[in-house]
């Protein structure tokens, strides 16, 4: 059996690279409250792992029509079902992860080894974005794409490079959820300039990209086995300041509409082919999970034009839940958002209309 695990503080346990991470209150509290999710796509009898059996199964009855019959287990459980779990399919893994499910009893075999756990730490950093980017955009050269992404290591480039750009978003390397983006004009304000330095001496580094006028956030989301990465669908979201909102349940042909009134299906075609053939000759042997690309669409004074690659996740997205729902015709007009009532978080699928 396959043990899933909902580990939304992963892209915070990356930025700490340290086993015995410890979530920030939000984080785990996410992770409390939607630990159930796996139950949309898990395979038939699999185990999801969640820190309370009868609230999971209290949420889940909402979905359950949606997935297949799973079992939620506690962590006590999973020593005990060691034996029966052959493979481990978290949202993202990181080496706080690899411990926690060590000390659970979970047989090395089925873990990854701590060469895996760097590579894909260092393939999530930002970085790894921007040179994607300049590929994609070298591999096209179509004038219609657009984005520059650049690094600085020490706080005086930083400085530096935001004279030349001037309004810019500045971004720390591992982050999640719109929590490590900044945007700024040209001077760094005092409280500005001390979170980069944090950053640049927390992570190394930080990232630099100039401030495009953004009309729709989107993505492409992918899976990536033995053979290389493959596509998997669209992802059309929601964002406010950066911070995930919600997904579009629609189908892909609604998906494609809604964005071919910005740009033509033809280059889109050509971005996820030329990221399949990319991602493909870097991740192939390195990472098997999902993974997804954010996207966006900006106006410029000719028209609009397409950002390939804001970001690279390499874990499972929100796009990919809304991919498991998807497929089902009466969630058509329905958008998968996730609202926080001031004490807990709630998966609620809603009309458009609302």
């Amino acid at each position: 059996m396959t043990l899933h695990i909902f580990n939304p503080e992963h892209d915070i346990a990356l930025a700490y690279d340290n086993k015995y991470f410890t979530a920030p209150h939000a984080g785990r509290l996410l992770r409390h409250d939607l630990d159930y999710l796996p139950v949309l796509w898990a395979a038939e009898g699999d185990y999801v792992l969640v820190e309370n059996i009868g609230s999971a199964k209290q949420h889940a009855l909402r979905f359950q029509r949606f997935g297949k019959q799973v079992n939620f287990v506690s962590r006590n459980d999973v020593e005990r079902l060691s034996e029966y779990i052959d493979n481990v399919s978290p949202w993202g893994w990181d080496s706080a992860l690899k411990f926690q499910l060590e000390q659970m009893g979970v047989k090395t075999a089925v873990l990854p080894i701590d060469k895996e756990l760097a590579d894909i730490r260092k393939l999530s950093n930002r970085q790894f974005s921007s040179a994607v980017l300049e590929d994609v955009q070298t591999q096209l050269a179509n004038p219609v794409l657009l984005g520059k992404a650049f690094y600085a290591d020490c706080f005086a480039d930083l400085e530096s490079m935001l004279q030349t750009i001037g309004k810019a978003v500045i971004k720390a390397p591992w982050s999640s959820s719109g929590r490590g983006v900044r945007y700024v004009d040209s001077i760094l304000e005092p409280a500005l300039a001390n979170w980069a330095k944090n950053v640049i001496k927390m992570q190394g580094g930080i990232m630099i990209e100039p401030y495009y006028n953004k009309v729709k956030d989107f993505g492409v989301e992918f899976y990536s086995d033995a053979e290389g990465v493959h596509y998997a669908g669209l992802s059309v979201f929601h964002t406010v300041n950066g911070a995930y909102l919600g997904n579009s349940l629609a189908d892909e042909v609604e998906k494609k509409s809604i964005l071919s009134t910005y740009i033509s299906e033809g280059l889109l075609n050509d971005v996820v082919t030329s990221l399949e053939q990319l991602l493909t000759s870097q991740l192939r042997g390195v990472y098997r999970g999902p993974l997804g690309v954010d996207m966006m669409i900006v106006a410029a004074e000719k028209g609009f034009m397409l950002h390939p690659v804001v970001e690279i996740n390499l874990r499972r997205t929100m796009g990919h839940v809304a991919l498991s729902l998807s497929s089902r015709h009466e969630l058509s007009d329905r958008i998968m958002r996730i609202d926080y009532d001031g004490a807990h978080y709630h998966l609620h699928l809603v009309h458009k209309d609302r």
